[in-house]
């Protein structure tokens, strides 16, 4: 049964910045007037999942949703989840391994074609990320005709830092792909594998041409960006600028604009520090490497992201919408900083009270969150509306 989460578990959360807590304009507030701390929308519990990771909204309005372990469901927004989809490949589960992203094609109208990724296993107890796609027929609850199109390399013996979050380009010519560095610091900037980088390919799964260094063939080929750590989140805003989150080290998250043949810094620079070993330099030290437009100390341990553009929370167009693990918080990064004294930066923080894996905004605008779960604890679908007025 849904339900709503108590009033409780929705104070924002203090933050660095005052206006973080106090809202856009509350500076000017009359004396003795009140200020409303709490937050603009109400939390609506409406399905139990078994660690969920990602969701996308398919056309009728119905959701797919994956789960860690292995299983693709749909779900529907009163909270009815159908039986596993047949014909996932197996995954590699562990860590931070296990089923994946999940996208439609943007013809998928047309071709019904989804696109998952996943930790594969290896050889001599290895695994690496990989992508691939299937047409969904609805009507028999199965994938058909699955076909693997990418893989991270090499594959490593860890279970950490796959990324493999994937964001097709508004033009829906061109996929943007996650590949993080697997825990391996020094492979994001060694540009022969597709380790600790953003990658630019084909709807195919092949190196887009017009990549920076495509000309060099093999995994180089499908570089747009490297010296990535974790990048966990890719989303393109109104006007076509690709944005990434990626989690740092000891301190130090990052939230920053993709741009062509950069290279972000990690591990020669960081925001943060190693959690055994020397300090690292800041990024002050290091100017020809691109620094993120904000970041975070604390952490705020980012999982997923969305540039909000619906008409239900109108201050929020245009905003990013981070959702976050350990800071079990849904976060609001602003294009529109000035009294920051910066253009990007955290304005609001929403203490949900769990840790936050996906989130999506529906086709009406409402906001949509999978809570983590675990081997023991459901992962939650929340959906968030505005509160009504004079309502607690």
């Amino acid at each position: 049964m849904r339900r709503l989460l108590p009033a409780a578990l929705l104070i924002p959360a203090a933050s660095a910045l005052a206006i973080c807590i106090l809202g856009p304009g509350a500076a000017a507030q009359q004396p003795g007037r009140a200020i409303d701390l709490r937050p603009p929308f109400e939390a609506e519990v409406v399905a139990d999942l078994e660690e969920p990771w990602a969701m996308t909204f398919l056309p009728d309005g119905r959701m797919l949703v994956t789960e860690k372990r292995g299983s693709l469901h749909v779900v529907t927004q009163d909270g009815q989840v159908s039986e596993a989809i047949a014909g996932v490949p197996e995954v590699d589960y562990g860590g931070h391994g296990g089923l994946g992203d999940v996208a439609l094609h943007p013809d998928f109208a047309r071709n019904g074609l989804v696109y998952l990724t996943w930790a594969e296993a290896g050889e001599q107890d290895t695994r690496g990320a990989a992508m691939g796609r299937a047409k969904l027929d609805l009507n028999a609850m199965r994938m058909d005709a699955f076909e693997v199109l990418w893989r991270q390399a090499p594959k490593v013996a860890q279970r950490n830092h796959y990324s493999h979050r994937m964001a097709f380009a508004p033009d829906g010519r061109h996929l943007f792909l996650t590949s993080g560095d697997r825990w391996i610091p020094e492979t994001a900037q060694d540009t022969r594998n597709n380790l600790g980088a953003v990658l630019r390919l084909t709807l195919d799964g092949k190196a887009a041409s017009g990549n920076p260094m495509y000309d060099k063939g093999g995994m180089t080929a499908e570089i747009w960006s490297y010296g990535h750590r974790s990048p966990v989140a890719l989303a393109f805003d109104a006007g076509g600028a690709l944005w990434e989150t990626e989690m740092g080290p000891a301190g130090g998250d990052e939230f920053q604009k993709i741009e062509k043949g950069r290279n972000y810094g990690w591990p020669l620079v960081a925001y943060g520090d190693h959690y055994k070993g020397p300090d690292i330099p800041g990024h002050d030290t290091r100017p020809d490497l691109r620094a993120p437009e904000t970041y975070w100390n604390p952490v705020i341990s980012p999982s997923s992201m969305i540039i909000y553009s619906g008409a239900l929370f109108p201050d929020w167009q245009g905003s990013a919408l981070i959702a976050g693990l350990t800071s079990q918080a849904l976060i609001r990064v602003s294009f529109e900083c000035p009294l920051a004294f910066r253009e990007i930066c955290e304005v609001e923080r929403f203490h949900i009270g769990n840790r936050l894996r996906e989130i999506e905004q529906g086709p009406d605008g409402a906001i949509w969150l999978l809570e983590d779960g675990d081997k023991e604890e459901a992962g939650r679908l929340l959906k968030l509306t505005p509160r009504a007025i004079g309502r607690g």
